[in-house]
């Protein structure tokens, strides 16, 4: 089995083509058709009603991005800003910090908005904290949070992101980063896509912020993944059955939704599960319930570039990122999009056996 390094997944990307902006219409993204055994195909997002069939099953990620972005300052007076990783309950939350001086135990914070905030202690790099508010967490971040535009958005959140950061199948509250596949989708794509007989159906992974921590390490099977809190249901792994049993597919939209289903299958067989995942997909993995993806244009060195290498093979990657460069696709969150498809010979060929 070939030992992957993390430099096998860089490559140069122009900073022109990261994405600063969503387009105005969610469908009017490009797509980039990579199957198995034709040539890549280019077109636009709303081509995908022509390239789903009616018995496939369409599973979305109903994640709901909370305002995780605060910022204060200290009660010596220096600034800082703090990001949600995750809420715990209504007084305590594990967060990140970015501040000159990290505060110690029983430090007391000023958050904008003035809602003050208790230091309990460290996990690991984050911090566990503790609300000095009667005001539910949710309703102060509506108030004074800010949408947590990823690192290479290099801008300030604007009200448009209140809507284009989400996608309009958004229902449980969690997520401190969007499952940016599905922004593409609009409620007229959805309903043409379910009355060509198109099934879809929901989970729930809340994306935490550590989907954007780089790995650290120079190979990749000494990297510790990050943990995200997810959600299968016993309704949605019976359509699963239902759709493989009629020679259907299962199309994930978004990485996150290949991470909560091979979670869920892990012992062997799908089912249903409520908890945390670890899961880190590298080439070699033996994908059990997805069948196609569609996926943005993930960053150099990530192991999102590393589960989508996975999924449909190192080469085939490749040559779609060196394409999509040359053809000036727009990358990342509110960038374009691929299709891909899960060919027999993946997993043989990913391990370079």
């Amino acid at each position: 089995m070939r030992e992957w390094a993390v430099s096998d997944f860089d490559y140069d990307l122009p900073d022109a083509l990261i994405a600063q902006y969503p387009l105005e219409n969610r469908t009017a993204s490009r797509l980039l058709l990579v199957p198995c055994h034709i040539a890549r195909q280019d077109m636009t997002f709303d081509a995908l009603l022509d390239q789903l069939q009616a018995n496939d099953l369409l599973v979305l990620n109903n994640t709901r991005v909370i305002p995780a972005r605060l910022f204060g300052q200290k009660l010596s007076g220096g600034r800082f800003e703090m990001l949600i990783e995750r809420l715990l309950d209504n007084q305590r939350a594990l967060v990140h910090l970015r501040v000159s001086k990290k505060p110690a135990a029983d430090s007391v914070l000023l958050l904008d908005g003035d809602i003050r905030v208790r230091v309990i202690g460290r996990e690991g790099a984050l911090f566990l904290v503790e609300w000095l508010t009667d005001e539910s967490p949710l309703l102060f971040l509506e108030r004074v949070g800010h949408l947590p535009l990823p690192p290479y958005i290099e801008r300030s959140d604007e009200l448009s992101d209140k809507t284009r950061y989400q996608t309009v199948f958004a229902q449980e509250v969690g997520a401190v980063a969007a499952p940016t596949a599905g922004l593409h989708f609009s409620d007229a794509l959805l309903d043409a896509i379910r009355a060509k007989g198109v099934q879809t159906a929901t989970l729930t992974l809340h994306v935490g912020a550590g989907t954007f921590q780089p790995v650290k390490v120079a190979r990749i099977r000494e990297h510790k993944m990050h943990f995200e809190r997810l959600y299968v249901l016993a309704e949605l792994v019976e359509k699963i059955a239902q759709t493989k049993a009629a020679g259907g597919r299962v199309v994930a939209v978004g990485t996150t939704v290949v991470r909560a289903l091979e979670t869920a299958a892990l012992s062997g067989r799908l089912m249903p599960f409520s908890g945390e995942t670890d899961i880190f997909i590298t080439p070699g993995f033996q994908f059990k319930v997805v069948d196609a993806l569609v996926t943005n244009f993930h960053l150099p060195q990530s192991t999102l570039l590393m589960l989508v290498s996975a999924f449909a093979g190192y080469d085939r990657i490749r040559a779609a990122y060196q394409h999509a460069i040359a053809a000036e696709y727009r990358f990342f969150s509110y960038g374009d999009a691929m299709l891909l498809t899960r060919c027999e010979e993946t997993s043989v060929r990913s391990e370079g056996c």
